[in-house]
């Protein structure tokens, strides 16, 4: 499908970190919180806030969904096993997860170039854990800077308006 004719977030699919495609498509009718991750940030403490997130709304129809990156500063790691292994054993992360991912410049994934289409140049990635909500229809509400934690009350409350109906 040409960028030009995406309709929304479930036009897009990302290989998983455990194997076959994962389909944005598949949470039709859920709210997502997509972030770009990354292992090795001084950021990365904010899977435990993701986590919790997770555990707090799944059953309210919340999916996070990390998106790993190696864009700022590498500091990701190579290989997906290893990204997998580091937030079971240091975060117990068990919220889906795409393979590692370009999420800035030419190469990045069609999602994040979508997404900047959407929202302007000012809601691009500029750093790991930039977030991205999306509504239950599919269509991007808006997206939060790397330093918005993910228990921030901003976020809290994006996510109640859209899991209670936007």
């Amino acid at each position: 499908m040409a960028s030009g004719d995406t309709q929304s977030a479930y036009d897009f699919s990302f290989p998983s970190i455990v194997g076959g495609e994962l389909q944005l498509s598949d949470y039709q009718g859920k709210v997502i919180l997509l972030v770009n991750t990354a292992s090795m940030c001084g950021y990365t403490p904010q899977y435990t806030g993701l986590q919790k997130l997770w555990e707090d709304h799944q059953d309210e129809g919340l999916v996070v969904l990390g998106v790993p990156s190696g864009d700022f500063g590498g500091q990701e790691y190579a290989d997906d096993a290893a990204i997998q292994e580091f937030c079971e054993v240091n975060f117990d992360v068990d919220f889906p997860m795409t393979s590692k991912t370009e999420v800035t410049g030419a190469d990045a994934h069609p999602f994040f170039k979508w997404a900047v289409q959407e929202l302007g140049a000012d809601n691009a990635p500029n750093w790991n854990f930039h977030k991205y909500l999306i509504g239950r229809n599919g269509n991007l509400v808006t997206s939060f800077d790397t330093r918005v934690k993910p228990g921030d009350d901003e976020v809290i409350a994006a996510i109640r308006a859209e899991l209670s109906g936007g």
